[in-house]
């Protein structure tokens, strides 16, 4: 089964809300490779807080640990927290299309013509 953890920054309200709704969403966007991963951990947060300006100020960091493999990870900025979470999701969907589509068509056995 696929662990989601959810960390936020001092600045990042983490509720449990955040947390399940991350979680879910995490789920189902991973699915696809839900046997092949063990853990999925997303880091949020605010780097201009202090400022309380910049048009992509909020951080999604999104790590994912394969079995058998070195952990991977994606980073992606944006405007909002949700904005920059679905933008991390999207990255890391496409980077386990890209690697673990690499590892099966390596495995795959290969087929003379005829």
């Amino acid at each position: 089964m696929m662990q989601v953890l959810v960390h936020t920054d001092n600045h990042i309200q983490g509720d449990d809300r955040l947390t399940e709704l991350v979680q879910e969403s995490v789920t189902d966007t991973l699915e696809r490779y839900q046997d092949r991963i063990t853990r999925v951990e997303v880091f949020l947060a605010d780097e201009n807080s202090r400022e309380k300006f910049g048009d992509e100020d909020k951080r999604c960091v999104m790590e994912v640990r394969l079995r058998g493999r070195k952990p991977v990870s994606v980073r992606h900025h944006d405007a909002t927290v949700k904005a920059a979470f679905h933008g991390a999701a999207e990255k890391m969907l496409h980077l386990l299309e890209k690697t673990l589509g690499r590892l099966d068509h390596r495995h795959d056995p290969v087929v003379a013509p005829e």
